[in-house]
């Protein structure tokens, strides 16, 4: 049976694997820590701006299970905050493990615990991954690399504040491995708006309990809190920072935009905590994540990893990528949306089928095509990529593809030829015979 290892359990990860399965394959998936989804368990925004249309467009693929998931277990619903309409806020606290039984129920294996440290290759094929210390070892036919881009503690200290223990949590289960590097891969490195190394990741966590009364009845009620900062407290220049960059407008720089996501969602990089606790209502907040998010975040895009259309890696026959590592893209939908099309066109890779690219007159397809050009062109890798924000939200708009008609998105990706494609079994029962009986 075609054995496809997906190393990486973010949003990503998970798409790829869940993908992968759906096409008829046997899927493994690895996971350095003992919990699923990384950045996910921060993160919890949805469908805000274009990526609404792009949560539509997925689920008019077939690939929607995630995004209805998020949908299901969504605290909040059409929130707005500065710069950001119509966005559903999950809940951070419930939706790994409801993450974890979907991808069982798919027939998923998942090992925790699982960091590859290497690979062994013939030529230019990977042949298997080096688990742990490497005394274990996992073969597999094709390889899905959803590592992310984030860390090693390393890079936080080299080209930000120091590692400040965020919730990729790398002293307790290792450091990332990049799988494409192991190949020998030259991978490439993110910048700043200012074009400094370093973009960090765009919010934090608060302990909701941390927080006054008040707030947390009107974050909970709301769903959004909007605090004016004082003027001599403003860091306008910190939003340089941000690897987000649809959250690096004034607005963030003049307010602590608070979410309601489970816990408090800290729309800042990071915030210092004496100049925190002077605000009214805040005086006894308290991180949750970054634990020290009153000095820095973790340090993204520090290993992106060159790509086709395909999201096959270039200069290895059977490596995708997906997520950070296949471009300059940020965001949960946009990770779910390079983890579906990696993990599929992994299976079509194996079965000798024309590997699937998303048309340009979707949304999805445009973000892919589009962000890796830029990237080609020597433009992309001091911005960032995203449905919701910045330069590609604003090419949405300008080419017609934002949308919140659920039927001229379907119908759209109706004539875009794709309408159920990650649905589809690639390789069938009989197919799969004929693939590994003898010759």
């Amino acid at each position: 049976m075609t054995k496809v290892v997906v190393i990486g359990g973010g949003w990503a990860g998970c798409a790829a694997a869940l993908a992968a399965a759906r096409a008829g394959a046997s899927v493994t998936l690895l996971e350095r820590t003992d919990t699923l989804l990384g950045t996910g368990l921060v993160g919890g925004i949805m469908r805000n701006n274009g990526r609404y249309t792009a949560a539509e467009e997925i689920i008019a693929m077939g690939g929607g299970d995630l995004v209805l998931l998020t949908d299901k277990l969504s605290r909040h619903r059409n929130v707005n905050f500065p710069g950001h309409r119509h966005a559903t806020l999950y809940d951070v606290l419930k939706i790994e493990p409801a993450v974890r039984r979907l991808l069982q129920a798919s027939g998923v294996e998942v090992r925790f615990f699982s960091r590859v440290t290497d690979v062994v290759t013939t030529r230019n094929r990977i042949e298997l991954v080096r688990v742990g210390g490497g005394e274990r070892v996992l073969p597999g036919d094709v390889f899905v690399d959803a590592t992310g881009t984030a860390g090693p503690p390393s890079n936080c200290r080299r080209y930000g504040h120091g590692c400040a223990m965020c919730i990729l949590r790398c002293p307790t289960f290792g450091p990332r491995v990049s799988i494409a590097a192991r190949v020998g891969v030259k991978e490439l490195v993110g910048r700043t708006a200012a074009g400094t190394i370093g973009p960090m990741s765009g919010s934090c966590k608060l302990l909701k309990e941390s927080l006054c009364s008040r707030l947390v009845s009107e974050l909970e009620t709301r769903g959004v809190v909007v605090y004016p900062i004082p003027s001599e407290l403003q860091k306008i220049e910190a939003l340089a920072l941000k690897a987000c960059q649809q959250y690096a407008i004034g607005d963030f720089a003049r307010n602590l935009i608070l979410l309601d996501t489970g816990h408090v969602k800290l729309m800042a990089s990071y915030f210092p905590l004496e100049m925190l606790r002077q605000l009214r209502g805040f005086e006894a907040a308290s991180f949750h994540d970054p634990v020290a998010g009153g000095v820095g975040n973790s340090v993204r895009f520090a290993a992106i990893t060159p790509g086709d259309d395909f999201l096959r890696v270039q200069g290895v026959s059977n490596l995708f990528c997906a997520g950070e590592k296949a471009g300059a893209l940020v965001g949960h939908t946009e990770a779910m949306l390079t983890g579906l099309l990696a993990g599929h066109n992994a299976v079509r890779l194996v079965a000798g089928k024309n590997l699937l690219s998303l048309p340009t007159t979707t949304a999805c397809g445009d973000l892919i095509a589009f962000s890796r050009r830029q990237i080609l062109e020597g433009t992309g890798l001091t911005r960032r990529y995203t449905f919701s924000g910045s330069v590609f939200f604003e090419r949405m708009v300008n080419r017609g593809l934002y949308t919140t008609e659920i039927s001229v998105i379907k119908n759209r990706v109706r004539l875009a030829g794709v309408t159920g494609c990650f649905s589809k079994p690639v390789i069938t029962r009989s197919r799969l015979y004929s693939l590994n009986r003898p010759h």
